[in-house]
């Protein structure tokens, strides 16, 4: 039987709190900083205008790449797909509710990335951060997978290039989306 990484298992370990995201609220994105997307272009989250939600992620798996046990017993490591997969299927939601663009960002390049997007049908881009310069810029929590640092699951809601919300840890995944749109709602009736 194939594996579905869509599939989140119910027994994956909750990540806990280790404050390495509570710097972000309030930050802003470097002006000189763009990172390379899956349309082609160069994305400069300074300069975007409105709302937008960045997801973070370590990786996304590659069909037929077995998941090792280690991947599933570290802490907010599974659930990348079926977190991307979340924001596809709302999308339009968030779209309704103000927000101006989605991204999911990881550290894989932009060819795998591509890749990904087409194979989920993602209706938003992905952009990469194999060079590690957001991570650094914006000093994003990391953890290290097979000797190469992973960002780890967070969400960002840039306006303006500064961030307003944050969402760390995440978990489960695959009901991060669902989460922003509750935020939105409650701020739109606030």
């Amino acid at each position: 039987m194939a594996l579905n990484h869509a599939d989140v298992p119910k027994a994956i370990p909750r990540p806990v709190d280790d404050g390495l995201a509570s710097h972000l609220l309030g930050s802003s994105v470097p002006a000189d900083l763009a990172l390379g997307s899956t349309d082609g272009t160069l994305v400069n989250l300074n300069k975007l205008p409105g709302l937008t939600i960045v997801f973070c992620y370590p990786r996304t798996g590659a069909p037929g790449e077995a998941v090792p046990a280690e991947w599933n017993n570290t802490p907010g490591a599974r659930g990348c797909t079926a977190e991307a997969c979340s924001y596809r299927d709302n999308f339009s939601t968030l779209a309704g509710l103000g927000v101006s663009a989605v991204f999911g960002l990881s550290v894989q390049d932009t060819t795998y990335q591509k890749e990904v997007k087409g194979r989920l049908g993602l209706p938003y881009d992905l952009l990469s951060d194999e060079k590690l310069e957001f991570v650094k810029a914006m000093k994003m929590p990391v953890f290290e997978w097979e000797g190469r640092p992973l960002v780890k699951r967070c969400t960002l809601a840039f306006r303006e290039g500064k961030v307003e919300h944050v969402w760390y840890p995440v978990f489960p995944p695959d009901e991060n989306s669902a989460e922003v749109a509750a935020w939105l709602k409650k701020k739109t009736e606030g």
